[in-house]
């Protein structure tokens, strides 16, 4: 009789991890190696065959800066925790000296300030972001290099056993953490690695071949040159960060737009949508390119260009609930022009909630009704056509003049 053998499939993926990847690629553009890696490891702890007595895994992001390393850590906790700020967070560029190692595991018997100085590492900080499906922690070392030499001699305990031991001589497991550890080193080696026709400065100029390749060696030999071996033998994966080209920005300046189109929603003045030309996305594009400075340069271009004049209209009562807001490139002008195009977009149907929609339109900046009904009739009508409402609230004006008169 013939054994019967099936064949398995060592590369599927269970559905929450797809979700993970699917809901991770869509926020961070352009670093695939670095969501495969976070990927792979989110699987393990799911499967549960994670190392005991060691952390879920040890991650350190190189690249240059704005090309999103920490952005990929907080996207990991808003997908996973729901919360961007879920993450255990250390500013390394605290803790230039040894001394202040203290502020980070609080100070020791005997030492001015114990019992004082709150550890910020402790095991509840670590638990918040547990639930009853997921008991995952996040923990950074955001620009590992400007930390101290004495930083670093602390993680080679945490990176290899997971244990901390904080001044009070308390333990702090960290067996259900992933540890994450950024650094911009070799980012200026990289930069001028992309120069002379290889980025998207100059778009018609393609990369040359191997270039991705000569950026990761850069990196990684900046990272060996500045840790030690027994510091980077404990590292579960090096991912190198690559410049965003220009076809990537592109991607970014959707997901930002996207970003601030869902503040104005939150808003609570008014609610309206707004949309970008390919006229004033290229402008976008442009003022936003600077290779030194990758994504987080753009995302000021839009800050500038596009949120400040929203500000402006919202706060001067020249957009209101429910406008369409259309954003285009004046050429001859040089400068982006704001038009309103649609009113409307976000208010029901009139014959459905006729009283909601006046309300929202008469209150839309939290001021009394009693203010000048003309002024509320007169946008009533150009915003929301409601024929049968229009000589009830004129009478009602006219009755309010006459006693004003009386």
């Amino acid at each position: 009789m013939d054994e019967y053998v099936l064949s398995l499939d060592p590369s599927k993926r269970s559905a929450d991890t797809i979700d993970f990847q699917t809901a991770l690629g869509a926020k961070i553009v352009g670093q695939k190696e670095g969501v495969q890696a976070l990927v792979e490891l989110y699987q393990v702890f799911r499967a549960g065959l994670n190392s005991p007595g060691r952390p879920v895994g040890n991650l350190l992001f190189l690249g240059p800066t704005g090309s999103g390393k920490t952005r990929m850590v907080e996207a990991a906790a808003e997908i996973l925790f729901g919360d961007p700020r879920a993450v255990v967070k250390v500013d390394c560029a605290e803790f230039q000296h040894s001394h202040e190692i203290a502020k980070l595991i609080g100070s020791p018997p005997g030492y001015l300030g114990h019992r004082e100085t709150h550890p910020l590492i402790t095991q509840e900080s670590l638990s918040a972001s547990h639930t009853d499906k997921l008991k995952l922690s996040f923990l950074l070392f955001d620009e590992i290099e400007k930390a101290s030499d004495a930083l670093w001699q602390l993680l080679l305990g945490i990176l290899d056993k997971a244990t901390l031991t904080l001044g009070d001589n308390r333990k702090v497991d960290l067996s259900q953490t992933i540890i994450f550890l950024t650094s911009n080193l070799g980012s200026g080696e990289i930069t001028d690695l992309m120069e002379g026709g290889m980025g998207f400065i100059q778009p018609k100029d393609k990369p040359a071949a191997g270039l991705d390749e000569k950026v990761e060696r850069t990196a990684v030999e900046a990272a060996r040159r500045k840790f030690s071996p027994e510091f980077m033998n404990r590292l579960d994966k090096v991912v190198v960060f690559h410049p965003l080209r220009r076809e990537q920005l592109q991607e970014v300046l959707d997901i930002e737009l996207g970003q601030v189109q869902k503040r104005v929603l939150d808003t609570a003045n008014g609610q309206f949508l707004f949309r970008v030309t390919a006229a004033g996305r290229e402008f976008l594009l442009q003022e936003g390119t600077d290779q030194r400075y990758g994504a987080r340069h753009l995302k000021r271009a839009i800050e500038r260009n596009v949120v400040y004049p929203l500000a402006n209209l919202l706060a001067t009562d020249q957009v209101s609930l429910g406008d369409l807001v259309c954003i285009d490139w004046d050429r001859s002008h040089n400068r982006l022009t704001f038009a309103r195009e649609g009113e409307g977009a976000l208010i029901a149907s009139p014959t459905a909630q006729p009283g909601g929609i006046a309300a929202s339109a008469e209150a839309k900046d939290g001021k009394s009704i009693d203010a000048p009904a003309e002024v509320v009739q007169e946008e009533r009508k150009t915003r929301v056509a409601q024929p049968t409402a229009a000589p009830a609230a004129t009478s009602q004006a006219r009755k309010k003049q006459d006693r004003s008169n009386n």
